[in-house]
């Protein structure tokens, strides 16, 4: 369960960190660096939410 937990916490810190990079995009021409470490928070984010799932369901 401790897994779950270190997971969660992730999840909660990745929602704060693409919130904050999503506040710092211009409304126009997109700065490839933002857009890029936004990337990375949504990939990490769909990985970290993948890995609970599958943990959730083995009990």
């Amino acid at each position: 369960m401790k897994e779950i937990e270190a997971i969660t916490k992730r999840l909660e810190a990745l929602e704060i960190l693409i919130k904050e990079t999503r506040d710092r995009l211009p409304a126009h021409s997109t700065k490839p660096p933002v857009m890029m470490e936004l990337l990375d928070y949504e990939d990490e984010y769909e990985s970290l939410m993948k890995q609970a799932q599958a943990l959730k369901s083995k009990g």
